[in-house]
């Protein structure tokens, strides 16, 4: 099925792919550029406009809610993500057989052989990552993942993204409306942002994210250009003061470490994946810059329709509040997923109340974390035995 131009009245001009052609429209003008990728509305203004990034959004959510595009009888692809009894196990060496000597080296490779051919049983310990959770990221909802360090958060995304390493033990079923992992390609669909900033220094930040939008197939795969979005994102993601300053590395001096992290969130938004799942997108990041990104993600997928999943370690109040699910996970189980207004009165209900003054998520993460639950543990026990005493 082919897809039409639309010409918004604003003259911002806006496209829209469906894995076809774009067919000329007359009334589009010619000073007015537009881009798309695969699906994904991309829209950016003539270069006399001088409009910033925050006032694309509203006219894109004037020209989506009104109902500007029914006319083209098309409508906007969404992805709901399901997971359930999900298990990650792990095999690992603990002890001095962890260390990386030279010894430990020949030793596990020669009980490795060993133990492929069923002479001798392995060495590893297990060790239990995500035990039997379950859930359903839903569409066009930004959700944010919640807990302390090590309870499975990277693990969570990246089984979900379908990029788990081989080596680990994986039950379970994760689906996409409806379709298992086997049925299709989920790094098409796809796309998991890891929190290690892995670039090519010699590249500046404008072609970092043109590469990054030609790898995942965007460009000539649909015959369009994809500048324009690079740019857009440029704008979106604050990185448009330094768009032809190469990245640089430990040997070339390049961007900061802040901007790298943009960098990297940027490399994924500018592709067609219509599920995202970032890890730790805020580190290095200061609080107005996060608020920031996470308000232009939240607009995106509310307005497009898309999935989305943001693992952050301490999110400040007012980024909180961007999000409208919560998953919090501990020590590889998920305590809580649900809308995040009801979240309180959950664990009021459990015996938890968070104090006047205090951040919401700043509570959620003593809640969940071990050491809060065993001071609580320790204070209640000695409240008993002084009441017995």
């Amino acid at each position: 099925m082919n897809s039409s131009l639309l010409q918004h009245p604003s003259n911002c001009s806006l496209a829209l792919v469906h894995r076809a052609d774009v067919l000329p429209h007359p009334s589009i003008s010619e000073g007015a550029k537009f881009g798309a990728l695969g699906g994904v509305f991309c829209i950016s203004c003539g270069s006399g406009e001088g409009r910033t990034a925050s006032k694309l959004w509203p006219q894109l959510r004037n020209f989506v809610v009104v109902g500007e595009y029914d006319p083209v009888g098309i409508n906007l692809p969404t992805i709901e993500v399901r997971f359930e009894h999900l298990n990650v196990d792990a095999e690992a060496y603990v002890g001095d057989r962890a260390l990386p000597t030279v010894s430990n080296f020949f030793v596990n490779i020669f009980q490795g052989f060993l133990n492929y051919l069923h002479i001798i049983p392995s060495r590893k310990l297990p060790l239990a990552i995500l035990q039997d959770v379950s859930g359903i990221i839903k569409p066009a909802r930004l959700t944010l993942l919640l807990g302390p360090p090590s309870s499975g958060k990277t693990t969570l995304l990246r089984a979900l993204a379908g990029e788990l390493h081989r080596d680990l033990k994986v039950s379970g079923n994760v689906t996409y409306n409806g379709c298992g992992m086997n049925e299709f390609v989920p790094q098409r669909t796809s796309a998991y942002t890891s929190q290690h900033d892995l670039h090519i220094g010699e590249l500046t930040v404008r072609e970092t994210l043109a590469f990054s939008a030609r790898c995942q197939g965007v460009g000539s795969r649909y015959d369009i250009d994809i500048f324009p979005s690079v740019i857009m994102y440029s704008k979106i993601l604050g990185l448009e003061v330094c768009a032809d300053t190469m990245v640089g590395d430990q040997m070339l001096r390049g961007i900061s470490g802040g901007q790298k992290k943009r960098v990297t969130t940027g490399e994924m938004l500018v592709g067609p994946a219509r599920a995202l799942f970032m890890d730790e997108i805020s580190t290095g990041l200061d609080t107005s810059t996060t608020f920031h990104i996470v308000n232009s993600i939240k607009n995106s997928i509310h307005i497009l329709q898309g999935t989305c999943v943001i693992s952050l370690l301490q999110p400040a109040p007012e980024t909180y509040d961007l999000f409208d699910d919560i998953i919090l996970l501990s020590d590889g189980h998920i305590v809580y997923q649900g809308p995040r207004e009801y979240v309180l009165e959950f664990f009021e209900r459990m015996g938890f109340k968070c104090p006047d003054r205090k951040g919401v998520a700043d509570f959620l993460q003593e809640v969940i974390s071990s050491t809060r639950m065993f001071f609580e543990f320790s204070r209640t026990i000695r409240s008993i035995c002084y009441c017995l005493g």
